[in-house]
């Protein structure tokens, strides 16, 4: 009741201010204890993990896992004491970043025994599902990456032209022969390709595909072994073999699994491929000779 108020207008006299340098020596224990707690508990974090890291890595060598398991779970231990430093989300918490690292992970390790289980419980699962419908055969977009444009042709060409003749080069009597050249064929120039050299590598990549067969059977118009026989790489060959070589007449087709392959990932009748063929098939005009390059009204030369 007795405060006595003070005019309005005066102004209140201000407090003395503390000096910058007393305040930060207040502060100063302070700032220092927690540091020296945050470092201690990350120090004693960094080397509990690494040790139960390592014991985990080391148990699991001896157990035989595979190096991929061990850093996928070595992985998930490190997030799991980063969930319980920081008490948040740590890097790879999020499902797609970790379905990311095991999709390129999935790739460099070995499938183990359950896994592979799983993948067979889970088509036999699909194929008893009558509301699944597979189009294409899944292995048919791995085939297009794996194949070469000239092994691309080959298939063209046992689509369209059915089963290729093919000769095998063998020496000595019948029950002792020796193999001179397996696997004679015309298919590098019958289909085009680009490198001829290269055609029994690309048989051989076709066959371990699944896409065609080297059959011991021959085609039926024995006229084209007789076209075959006269090759130069078949006469040398034969050369090769003295006189006591002979041919052994067999066959190049399609699988039942290559011709389904070829109807559905291979264009075989269109009109931009009969327009390559015969642009192939033209005869090149000859160039004109010296003779034949003059000016106009010039005298032909005696």
């Amino acid at each position: 009741m007795n405060e006595r108020q003070e005019p309005e207008g005066e102004a209140r006299p201000e407090e003395p201010r503390q000096p910058h340098g007393e305040s930060v020596r207040e502060v100063a224990p302070g700032l220092a204890r927690i540091y020296a707690s945050m470092w201690w508990r990350t120090a004693e974090w960094t080397v509990g993990s690494s040790i139960r890291a390592g014991s985990r890595v080391l148990k699991g060598v001896l157990s035989g896992r595979s190096p991929g398991d061990l850093v996928e779970t070595a992985e998930e231990e490190v997030r799991e004491y980063g969930r319980q430093l920081f008490g948040g989300e740590v890097a790879g918490d999020h499902p797609a970043e970790r379905s990311g690292s095991a999709d390129s992970r999935a790739g460099d390790r070995e499938p183990t025994t359950s896994a592979l289980r799983e993948r067979g419980a889970e088509l036999l699962r699909l194929s008893a599902d009558v509301h699944y419908d597979e189009d294409v055969h899944p292995a048919y977009a791995r085939i297009l990456e794996v194949l070469a444009p000239d092994e691309a042709r080959i298939l063209r060409l046992l689509a369209l032209k059915g089963p290729q003749p093919s000769v095998d080069v063998r020496s000595g009597l019948p029950l002792v022969s020796e193999l001179v050249a397996p696997g004679l064929s015309m298919i590098a120039a019958e289909a085009g390709c680009r490198h001829p050299d290269r055609v029994p590598a690309y048989l051989n990549n076709l066959d371990r595909l699944g896409l065609t067969w080297f059959s011991r059977e021959p085609v039926r118009e024995r006229l084209r072994y007789q076209v075959l026989e006269a090759q130069p790489e078949v006469l040398e060959a034969t050369r090769k073999g003295g006189r006591t070589a002979r041919t052994v007449r067999r066959s190049i087709l399609l699988t039942p699994f290559g011709k389904d392959f070829c109807d559905l990932c291979l264009p075989l009748d269109t009109i931009e491929f009969e327009a390559i063929a015969d642009v192939e098939q033209q005869p090149l005009e000859p160039t004109p000779g010296p003779s034949e390059d003059r000016l106009p009204g010039e005298p032909k030369p005696g």
